[in-house]
């Protein structure tokens, strides 16, 4: 790399899926169950300069167009259902089409909050799917690999996450003043996709919405239910898009995925 900036091209979509396809034949994953995905693209450009991160390239590839084919390309996943601005539904709908990912059903409009725009997604799922699998679309890192043991986890145990141990030491602070020193080995970053019972979820979420309450992590739905929810070790690779810092490193983490 030269003052910042790849010195390789950027992929066309097509050649990105080739290599994502490849992946995920080494890996020789296959199972049973039906499986529907929410993808989450309803993000905005507060901190990103500008542009949607949903839509910036990333060597040459929308970042919701990086995070669909991850679905796409895990073998349980049946359907995608996108969730997304009204105003940009159009959009999403065509670069997903000209990606040629055919488990894309719907791209259906978001709400005010998240968890209103993962319920908009849900009503849309196949009433016939076992689990439902809620992605942040501003994640395109993440590993099938992981999708699937994350997956295999939550048919186990009716709820579970990705997320990675935290690395620093975390402290609670109030007023400027820390107050308490948490045990860091206990402390966890959660990520997604985060997957459930679909029916597990689909009662979880009624019954907050009927409550009133707004959470922005769809793990606190179902632990308000007395559910626990396992946690799935993945990789600190499956960054958040939220910043230009993280757009710096999504190029880095691109060339290395893309090889």
């Amino acid at each position: 790399m030269k003052n910042g900036k790849s010195s390789r091209k950027d992929l066309s979509v097509q050649s990105f899926f080739a290599i994502i396809e490849e992946k995920q034949r080494v890996t020789g994953y296959g199972g049973n169950g039906m499986v529907s995905a929410i993808l989450v693209a309803a993000g905005n450009s507060t901190r990103t300069g500008g542009v949607k991160k949903q839509f910036l390239k990333i060597r040459g590839v929308p970042v919701v167009v990086r995070s669909a084919a991850k679905l796409q390309h895990t073998p349980e996943v049946r359907e995608i259902l996108v969730v997304t601005k009204g105003e940009d539904i159009e959009l999403v709908k065509q670069l997903l089409a000209d990606a040629g990912l055919d488990k894309v059903r719907q791209v259906v409009a978001g709400g005010e909050t998240r968890q209103q725009s993962v319920l908009n997604g849900l009503v849309h799922c196949d009433p016939n799917a076992e689990l439902v699998a809620i992605h942040d679309a501003a994640r395109p890192f993440v590993a099938v690999a992981d999708i699937q043991k994350v997956i295999d986890d939550a048919r186990r145990y009716r709820a579970a996450t990705l997320g990675v141990p935290v690395k620093d030491t975390v402290k609670v602070v109030q007023c400027g003043v820390i107050t308490s020193t948490p045990e860091r080995s206990s402390l966890y970053l959660t990520q997604t996709p985060q997957v459930f019972e679909a029916s597990l979820y689909r009662e979880a979420a009624l019954s907050a919405q009927r409550e009133g309450l707004d959470l922005t992590d769809d793990c606190q739905l179902v632990e308000r239910m007395g559910v626990p929810v396992h946690m799935t070790e993945g990789s600190y690779e499956n960054i958040k898009i939220t910043t230009p810092d993280d757009i710096r490193l999504s190029r880095v983490l691109a060339e290395e995925e893309e090889g």
